[in-house]
C-alpha cells in the first residue's frame, strides 16, 4: 500500500495538527536569522488552506529548562508565529499554551485558512 501525503487526505472544514521543525536560529533579541525551516514547511501548511482546512502547528525550539524561568522566555514561539504571518501574509494566531483551556478555545474559533501555533512543547512540563 503506498503511503499518503497531505495532499490525500480530505482536510476541508478540519482541524489539521502538523508537527513541524521550527527549531530556527535567532539573535539575542529574538530576530530569526535563518527561516529556512519555517519556508520549508509552507508547501504542506499551504496545502491544507488552500483546500479549507484550518492549521495548528506545534514544534520545539532550543533546549529550555521548562521550568518557567525568566531563561526559558527566550525560547518562546512567538517570533517563529510572527514571522510566519509574514510570509504567508496574513496574521497567525499564537497561544502561550500546549494544551489546555487556553489552547481549546482557540483550537475551537478557528476557521477555515487559520492557523495556530502553539507555545514551544519543550517549555510545557509534561
Amino acid at each position: 500500500m503506498a503511503k499518503k501525503t497531505i495532499s490525500d487526505v480530505e482536510v476541508a472544514g478540519k482541524t489539521v495538527l502538523i508537527r513541524v521543525d521550527f527549531n530556527v536560529p535567532q539573535d539575542d533579541h529574538g530576530v530569526i536569522t535563518d527561516d529556512r525551516r519555517i519556508v520549508s514547511a509552507l508547501p504542506t501548511i499551504n496545502s491544507v488552506l488552500d483546500r479549507g482546512g484550518k492549521v495548528i502547528l506545534m514544534s520545539h525550539l532550543g533546549r529550555p529548562k521548562g521550568d518557567g524561568s525568566e531563561k526559558d522566555l527566550k525560547y518562546t514561539m512567538k517570533p517563529v508565529a510572527e514571522k510566519l504571518g509574514e510570509l504567508i501574509k496574513f496574521p497567525v494566531k499564537f497561544s502561550s499554551k500546549v494544551v489546555g483551556p487556553e489552547v481549546d478555545v482557540l483550537a475551537h474559533g478557528l476557521k477555515a485558512g487559520d492557523v495556530l501555533v502553539l507555545e514551544n512543547v519543550r517549555l510545557h512540563p509534561g
